[in-house]
């Protein structure tokens, strides 16, 4: 073999390992068709320290399997197969303030309409002055309205601790998010509490921080629901058709109302289910026509004492405690005979016991 030959089998040689290194480097990036753009934004625990993909695999796939199309976004990228889409914003040892710092590009870059929040945990174990740390999650949630005034941001309470001391911490921290998230939907704004603490006990840590396997199974249920109990988190709009059977596993908080068989006759029934933490809930309200099918309906409650509504979707209300009133907004009034539709609202205080009623027009 010459040398000139010799020097072409080089370059060719050199060009062939270069495109199998980026090939390496690429397949860990699965980009998913079009669909609502969902941004896990946080520390390890986003990433999946112990579980590469963490609660992002089992959240995949109940997506999927809810036939939702959604397209998780960020910088990071990690898991397994089983995960569809793999892209994240999970940065290990990261505390609020680091993504506060970043948080700007990433909603340019990104345009999320979706985001999971799930910070703090740092912040409780690098003792990050701690009894600030509340506010610079007011802080870094009220970053993100601003520069994404209609991002849906679910701010979750931060996982147990396995020790006594650090988990004293996480519920002094725990603590102050619920007034954090109701002041800012007073406000109007488009964020929800998604309680993740009770959702998960000592026992599906891995390390004392970092959930397990189990663990992580835990947080996808529980952000499921929580996604699911918000009308357009998911979807541009509406309920989508399952494209294959929904995963059975049950609600972290089982529904106030058991859902109800679509009606035999005329009319139309309601069922409730709710999402909860310590001083509030997400109800979720599905009305089903009878075999006449409906052109509107009129659902109606009364909430508890002390009970307020403070946010709503999908329906047009009249009153916000006690005695409430819902009715069909222009583009779900007309049900066909035993199909359904759903609407929702955001409240202050106990949901127990409120049963909806339901007449069709």
């Amino acid at each position: 073999m010459t040398s000139r030959v010799r020097r072409c089998a080089g370059v060719l040689l050199t060009a062939l390992l270069v495109t199998a290194a980026v090939l390496t480097h690429t397949s860990t990036r699965v980009e998913a068709a079009a669909g609502v753009r969902v941004l896990p934004l946080g520390d390890s625990i986003t990433d999946g320290f112990n579980v590469p993909g963490g609660y992002r695999i089992d959240l995949w796939q109940k997506v999927v399997a809810g036939g939702y199309s959604v397209d998780f976004v960020g910088s990071q990228a990690n898991g397994p197969a089983s995960l569809g889409d793999r892209d994240h914003e999970g940065h290990s040892g990261w505390r609020i303030d680091q993504l506060d710092a970043n948080i700007v590009n990433w909603l340019r870059t990104y345009t999320p309409r979706t985001i999971l929040l799930h910070i703090g945990t740092n912040d409780v174990f690098q003792n990050r002055d701690l009894p600030n740390a509340p506010n610079r999650l007011a802080a870094l949630i009220d970053r993100i309205h601003s520069t994404a005034p209609a991002a849906m941001v679910f701010v979750a309470t931060i996982v147990p601790a396995g020790s006594a001391s650090s988990n004293a911490q996480v519920r002094s921290f725990n603590a102050a998010i619920p007034q954090i998230v109701q002041t800012r939907a007073n406000a109007g704004r488009p964020v929800y509490l998604v309680d993740m603490y009770s959702a998960l006990t000592t026992a599906d840590l891995a390390d004392g921080v970092h959930p397990n396997a189990t663990g992580y199974s835990k947080m996808a249920t529980t952000w499921y629901n929580a996604l699911r109990a918000v009308p357009g988190s998911l979807t541009e709009g509406g309920t989508p058709t399952p494209t294959v059977t929904p995963p059975t596993t049950p609600p972290t908080t089982p529904p106030t109302t058991p859902p109800t068989n679509p009606p035999g006759g005329a009319g139309c029934t309601a069922s409730a289910s709710l999402n909860t933490w310590g001083g509030g809930f997400v109800a979720t309200v599905r009305v089903t026509a009878g075999s006449a099918g409906t052109n509107g309906w009129t659902v109606g409650l009364t909430l508890p004492s002390g009970t307020t509504i403070t946010n709503g979707w999908n329906n047009q209300r009249s009153g916000n405690s006690g005695a409430v009133q819902f009715t069909n907004v222009s583009f779900n009034g007309r049900i066909a005979a035993g199909q359904s539709t759903e609407f929702g609202f955001q409240a202050t205080g106990s949901g127990a016991g409120v049963t909806p009623t339901c007449t069709a027009s």
